[in-house]
């Protein structure tokens, strides 16, 4: 069984809280990337800000994208996991918290991130036979 240090990206994208969103946007198009995690001067983790976020909370609401910083419209102080834990225990953690992306820290420093899309067909087969079975026992 894959532990996340196995998928994790080593090195993730990061922006200050100042930033706004059109260049987060940018960013993660220039990238092709769907997160953004957004950091202190120290490297701390402060939030993330997602593509989901960018249509939710900008375009859908009418709000400036270049007026707007990440720091009013990310997500702050998100859902965490250490390396050492499974992919499936992740994939299990997004299901259940419906998001896509969760920011990978040992001791309080940000190592990485895993995406939905990083895991194997059979980590996400699992999940789904895990689904099935609860939904027959309820």
């Amino acid at each position: 069984m894959r532990q996340l240090s196995d998928i994790v990206c080593k090195k993730p994208f990061t922006m200050p809280a100042s930033a706004t969103v059109r260049e987060a946007c940018c960013a993660m198009r220039d990238r092709r990337i769907g997160a953004v995690l957004v950091t202190n001067e120290r490297g701390e983790l402060l939030g993330i800000f997602t593509g989901r976020d960018a249509v939710g909370r900008i375009v859908a609401t009418g709000r400036s994208p270049t007026e707007t910083k990440l720091s009013s419209v990310m997500t702050p102080n998100p859902t965490t996991m250490p390396p050492e834990m499974s992919a499936i225990d992740a994939l299990r953690l997004m299901w259940d918290g419906g998001f896509r992306h969760i920011p990978v820290v040992d001791d309080e420093k940000l190592i990485g991130i895993v995406s939905r899309g990083d895991f194997q067909s059979e980590e996400s087969g699992r999940l789904e036979e895990e689904r099935n079975l609860w939904e027959h026992i309820r």
